[in-house]
């Protein structure tokens, strides 16, 4: 209760509310108890007077939040009910039968194609339904046809287990041949969307085209069959013949194919047993027993004949799906041709036995001739020596009793002559002792120094007179080997680079190889062509054998005769127009092993002396290759010169040398570069040192060159920088 009318105007209510103020102010005046009393309770009056209008405000307040609120909410409902229907409306307008499930596989919403070839159960399809029921229901429907092995029980376990995936996809067949593609989704909340496509008109012509295909297929694989030149069976996994092809018509004789089609193979086997005769311990029981394998039958040949004589190679092979396959080959002419070439080989080896027996006795009969020419050689040779001997002292004591000079040119070359005449009858001499076998070899110590120094002397003139550069490069390293062979292999060997070189040089050296001394040869004459490089070592066999320089040919037959009596390899490098090489290999002595190989000095002018250096130059510029060859045998090296990358490879794996330096051009053709050439060099011969020469001065070459430790001389060739690289090349392994 107010003290205070509300409806009172403001004036009225302040006129109270001053009343009011004054009898409480004469109430406190008064102080006594009781009226103390009274003012308590008026205060307390008062304060719960505001807090019920407080309260009557806030209820107002709510009361007109629930107003507003249940407006919205019956908005919301009609928007609900609304989109419900629009939903409804538009699941009824798809094709596909349409459910949803909750959160808690209850069915919420489902169209009226869903279940709808389903007439048994789409009426208990309804609101709530449980999942496990709506399973229950379908697989218990009498219009879905289910595989003759599975239940409704096993069909509908298998389906609540696919129910647990993310995402389900399957077909269901129909009775009246129709099908349902079931599609199941699981929302983002948790739900389940099902959708039902009626895909019977798909299956009908997918199943149309398969076996369309399939017809097209059998077609192909009869064809097939028809082209082989094999008869050939096929059984299916009943063991019921399915089909052959024609030739199998010709061949066995068959029941017509038509009759046989169908037919048990043990039926067919037994048909064909008769005509069939089995060869090498196979019979027609084991064929069966291998077509009655329950287990994998393993691929199986055997050769059958007929009473006609002709013969057949079977083949036997399982398929995939346990049926078999079996192929005729008709061999009769193969086992003809066979048998007539096992005759023939009977035939040839007799004749083989007698012609060996006839060209062993002719052999018997050479090998005495030989022997009887060997033996009349160095007797014939012994013989002549001795006149030729005294010959030569009588023309050596004419000089002094003849002043004509006429008579002395004519002395000198009889004299001349009888030297030639002298060589030859040695050179058969050595020939026939060699031959028979009856060279004395003395083994021994020897310094190479004692048969270089010696031949310098005597082979110099001849070079000069043909105006060719002889160099001998001397060694100091001892091998084992007969000195006096030696000196001949050796000085035959500078003799013949000497005679077929027309101009340029000829090199004699030493390389260690291991524990032996490679000494080579080398020139810069014709060249011998592949064909003629293994007749060069036959007596009398000459290349040029019009030239009046190119001897009877028996140098090379008595170094190729001496090194195998002495154990020596010799090797032969040459090319046509380029030059050639020919090496003597001779194992070092035991002591020479441990000496220090001595170092190279430097020339007098301060340089370094590369005496006995090998440089492998390639460069395609001729005029370039021939003035860097110049400079750098000017400092007592040997250059080999290649124009490609193709030619460097085929030239070192020819001489087998290993070069002590490399020159390469950048830019080598084929798409190579010399870089790209080094790097595949240095996993055969590594460690060599190498120069780059190009024109490129790009980064990347420079960083290139560096990261593989390559130097890089920029063209056109700076002589300074030429000598460095050449400078820092270590020395040799020729030793002075």
């Amino acid at each position: 209760m107010s003290l205070i009318n509300p409806a009172d105007s403001v004036e009225r209510q302040n006129e109270k509310l001053l009343q009011i103020a004054q009898s409480l102010m004469r109430r406190v005046e008064q102080k006594n108890e009781q009226s103390g009393l009274a003012y308590q309770q008026f205060e307390r009056a008062a304060l719960l007077e505001t807090q019920v209008r407080e309260r009557t405000r806030e209820l107002e307040r709510t009361l007109d939040l629930l107003q507003d609120s249940n407006a919205r909410l019956e908005v919301a409902n009609f928007e609900t009910e609304t989109a419900r229907s629009n939903l409804t409306e538009a699941l009824e307008t798809i094709n596909e039968g349409f459910a949803l499930f909750d959160t808690n596989d209850r069915l919420v919403l489902s169209n009226s194609r869903f279940c709808r070839d389903l007439v048994d159960v789409e009426a208990r399809l309804v609101e709530g339904l449980s999942f496990r029921d709506y399973v229950s229901l379908i697989s218990g429907s009498r219009f879905l046809a289910l595989p003759e092995d599975i239940q409704p029980t096993d069909w509908a376990t298998q389906r609540m287990q696919r129910h647990g995936d993310e995402h389900v996809v399957f077909n269901v067949r129909l009775l009246w041949d129709r099908w349902l593609q079931v599609s199941e989704h699981r929302t983002s909340r948790g739900g389940t969307v099902i959708l039902q496509t009626d895909v019977t008109d798909i299956i009908r012509m997918e199943r149309q085209e398969r076996d369309k295909m399939r017809d097209q297929q059998a077609k192909m694989l009869q064809a097939t069959l028809d082209h082989l030149n094999q008869g050939v069976c096929i059984f299916d996994h009943n063991q019921l013949l399915v089909g052959w092809n024609k030739k199998m018509d010709g061949m066995l004789a068959p029941p017509r194919r038509r009759a046989a089609i169908g037919m048990e193979f043990a039926t067919l086997l037994d048909r064909l047993r008769d005509d069939l005769i089995f060869h090498d311990g196979f019979d027609a029981e084991h064929l069966s027993m291998w077509a009655d394998r329950s287990i994998r039958r393993r691929p199986m040949a055997f050769e059958v004949s007929r009473a006609s004589g002709q013969i057949f190679n079977v083949f036997a092979q399982e398929m995939p799906d346990r049926g078999f396959v079996i192929s005729f080959t008709d061999v009769s002419a193969e086992r003809e041709t066979a048998r007539a070439l096992y005759e023939m080989n009977e035939f040839l080896e007799r004749r083989v036995q007698d012609r060996t027996q006839e060209l062993g006795v002719a052999l018997e009969e050479a090998e005495r001739a030989n022997a009887s020419k060997s033996r009349f050689v160095a007797a014939a040779s012994h013989d002549l020596l001795q006149p030729l001997s005294a010959a030569k002292l009588f023309i050596s004591s004419l000089p002094d009793k003849v002043d004509s000079p006429d008579a002395l040119e004519v002395i000198a070359k009889t004299e001349t002559a009888l030297i030639g005449a002298e060589q030859i009858i040695e050179a058969l001499l050595d020939i026939s002792k060699l031959d028979a076998g009856k060279a004395v070899f003395n083994v021994q110590q020897l310094g190479l120094s004692r048969i270089f120094g010696p031949l310098r002397d005597e082979l110099s003139p001849l070079a000069a007179k043909k105006g060719i550069e002889l160099r001998i490069v001397d060694s100091d390293l001892t091998v084992r080997s007969d000195p006096g062979y030696l000196r001949r292999i050796i000085q035959n060997l500078v003799s013949n680079a000497i005679r077929y070189t027309d101009q340029g040089r000829v090199l004699l050296g030493v390389r260690r190889v291991g524990n032996c001394a490679k000494i080579e040869v080398w020139d810069t004459g014709r060249g011998i062509p592949e064909s003629d490089q293994r007749t060069i070592f036959q007596e009398f066999h000459r290349l040029d054998a019009v030239s009046s320089e190119a001897g009877l040919g028996l140098g090379l037959a008595i170094v190729e005769r001496a090194c195998k009596g002495l154990e020596h390899e010799l090797n032969l490098w040459s090319q046509p127009d380029i030059g050639s090489c020919f090496s003597v290999i001779v194992p070092l002595d035991d002591a020479e092993n441990t000496h220090p190989a001595q170092q190279i000095p430097t020339s007098r002018h301060g340089k370094k002396n590369l005496h006995g250096l090998l440089l492998m130059l390639v460069e395609n510029d001729p005029q370039l290759a021939t003035a860097m060859t110049m400079m750098i045998e000017g400092h007592g090296a040997s250059v080999i010169h290649a124009h490609s990358a193709e030619e460097a490879i085929a030239l070192l794996q020819e001489i087998e040398l290993v070069p002590d330096a490399m020159l390469l051009d950048y830019h080598l053709g084929s798409g190579q570069t010399g870089t790209e050439f080094y790097e595949a060099m240095s996993n055969i011969y590594p460690e060599i040192p190498t120069a780059i020469v190009s024109a490129n001065r790009s980064k990347e070459l420079k960083d290139t060159c560096k990261r593989l430790s390559l130097r890089l001389l920029e063209k056109p060739i700076n002589t300074d920088s030429l000598q460095g690289f050449l400078d820092q090349i270590p020395l040799a392994q020729y030793v002075d």
